[in-house]
């Protein structure tokens, strides 16, 4: 798709300052994200570490057990408790804290355990049973957190390097963006704009700001979105949007008037009348049958999955500790998750039994 463009000097020009701006949001976001990740990690590395020690000896003994477990969000649990036991003529107090993403309804059955090897280090038969899958919920967790504070810092050191680039000449080429957002603020247009269009499609986002009575250049549309005129500066790593009477650029007002003529001229013919309308298109969205459709098929794979990996691990899996089985198993129909605990127990029946097929001791097979 080609847009109409204007033709610049061919000397190298400069561009003012301030025209690539850096969103307020990832000045408190960045190090928001990172002391969550940080704050997480350290409260739950340390007590994952504590039940994958006990799971290498685990020794079941009796104790109290005091606490509760509250799920947020319907999925996020969080369990604290309390444990007091005797172990080798010693006593034991201990508080610990579990944390894991599960689907279910009601009260959970759990035993005390304690490392064979540190009698020190205890905690709860759930914490074991769902060590997996907390390993995986600190790693996801972390690494969006973590990483997407990375990417923000990496983006903004890039905003910084593009803005301190600009005050000095260089090459100009002139490219189509796609405006992916608009909004005004004390009267001033913020602009976001994505490199889709040009025959690079880097698909860099950018954020601009306009002064009052600026501005950009709107030269056609993509789909939903309106196609604005920008400049690559020299080698730098993200185009520069114009403003319709490019003052952006340090030229003369005779070259000014001289780039803007063609845009002028197609801006009074008809043809091209849609191509410099600032008015968004409307959005021609899908029916509510196709939806529905859309929704249901989704539901659909997403069922037929999870029912997928239930019978490979209650029938073929290499071990009956697998968290995401295990987590499924546990919340089939009785009759399902009878029969499944049937294959686990034909398999693994010489050995404890997996959390969804324990009997009240929470060891032996229901």
């Amino acid at each position: 798709m080609t847009f109409p463009t204007i033709k610049l000097p061919a000397r190298p020009l400069a561009i003012k300052r301030g025209t690539i701006s850096t969103p307020f949001v990832y000045y408190f976001s960045i190090p928001i994200l990172l002391a969550i990740a940080v704050f997480m990690m350290m409260s739950e590395a340390p007590g994952i570490l504590r039940d994958y020690t006990i799971s290498q000896n685990p020794v079941f003994v009796d104790g109290t057990i005091d606490g509760s477990c509250k799920t947020r969000k319907a999925v996020f649990t969080t369990c604290e408790v309390d444990l007091s036991y005797e172990q080798g003529g010693q006593r034991y107090d201990k508080d610990v804290e579990i944390m894991f993403v599960d689907i279910h309804s009601g009260d959970y059955e759990t035993g005390l355990v304690v490392s064979g090897d540190h009698p020190e280090l205890a905690t709860i038969t759930l914490g074991l049973d769902m060590l997996w899958n907390r390993i995986i919920t600190l790693s996801v967790f972390t690494v969006l957190l973590g990483g997407g504070g990375l990417v923000m810092i990496f983006m903004l050191l890039r905003f910084w390097r593009v803005s301190g680039q600009l005050s000095k000449p260089a090459p100009l080429t002139v490219v189509p963006v796609e405006i992916t957002g608009m909004d005004t603020k004390r009267n001033r247009l913020n602009v976001t704009y994505a490199d889709r269009v040009s025959e690079r499609k880097t698909k860099r986002v950018a954020f601009t700001r306009f002064e009052r009575g600026q501005e950009p250049i709107i030269v056609g549309d993509a789909g939903s979105n309106l196609v604005a005129l920008a400049v690559w500066h020299g080698n730098t790593s993200l185009p520069v949007l114009l403003d319709d009477r490019l003052e952006r650029i340090e030229m003369t007002e005779q070259e000014r008037a001289a780039a803007l003529a063609p845009l002028h001229e197609l801006a009074q013919s008809t043809d091209h009348a849609s191509a410099t309308s600032h008015v968004v298109p409307e959005k021609q969205g899908m029916s509510l049958a196709r939806r529905a459709g859309g929704f249901a098929l989704v539901l659909l794979l997403l069922v037929g999955g999870i029912f997928a990996y239930w019978l490979w691990y209650v029938t073929s899996a290499p071990s009956q500790y697998n968290s995401p089985g295990m987590d499924i198993n546990n919340m089939m129909p009785e009759a399902l998750n009878r029969w499944g605990c049937d294959q686990l127990k034909s398999r693994f029946g010489d050995g404890n039994a997996p959390f969804g097929c324990t009997a009240p001791d929470h060891i032996s097979w229901k």
